[in-house]
């Protein structure tokens, strides 16, 4: 298995009890057949710019976007036309809608994907590496972005210094959490 499919495995196996995501696909084996989908069209690009970490030996994986990068916006679509179930689509494409009208304008970098594999979380390891990951982010100057599915990481990513800019939320889909963290000297 490649660097990016083990990646991509990880943050899979991470999100698999995400409300939005299993909002989006329900049946378990739905979700596992075409949420990694998703999460190459949404973070992918992380690959192409050597901006997908993870932690030595470790089952932990970051993909950031640098400033100038972003997620590949037709795939995402298309994933999710053709995966998800067309009575979510309305709720589905206005929150990503919001999303998207929430997402900063200026120069900024993106975490798209943060994932620890189930068996090792809590153990600290999401929080290494995202340290790791915000101190080369800082050396940039620039503030970083990221947007949480599920509301129990809203404090993890204030620890870190993000806070909450706006929420995306429609009908029956559980709300996505927008956040920022301003640039650090």
């Amino acid at each position: 298995m490649s660097d990016r499919q083990q990646a991509i495995s990880t943050i899979a196996s991470a999100f698999i009890e995400d409300p939005v995501e299993r909002w989006l696909y329900p049946d378990r084996k739905q979700y596992l057949t075409h949420f990694p989908r998703f999460v190459g069209a949404l973070g992918g690009r992380a690959f192409d710019v050597e901006t997908a970490w993870r932690l030595d030996e470790h089952p932990a994986v970051a993909f950031w976007l640098p400033p100038d990068t972003e997620p590949d916006g037709e795939a995402v679509a298309s994933v999710l036309t053709e995966t998800v179930s067309a009575d979510k689509h309305e709720e589905m494409f206005s929150v990503l809608e919001q999303m998207d009208n929430g997402h900063p304008t200026f120069a900024h970098w993106y975490l798209p994907w943060l994932a620890v594999e189930p068996g090792s979380q809590g153990e600290g390891l999401g929080a290494k590496l995202l340290e790791t990951c915000l101190t080369l982010v800082d050396e940039s100057g620039l503030p970083a972005f990221l947007e949480t599915p599920n509301p129990r990481n809203i404090a993890f990513y204030e620890r870190h210094g993000f806070e909450v800019t706006a929420q995306a939320q429609a009908g029956s889909c559980p709300p996505v959490t927008l956040m920022l963290r301003a640039a650090r000297e």
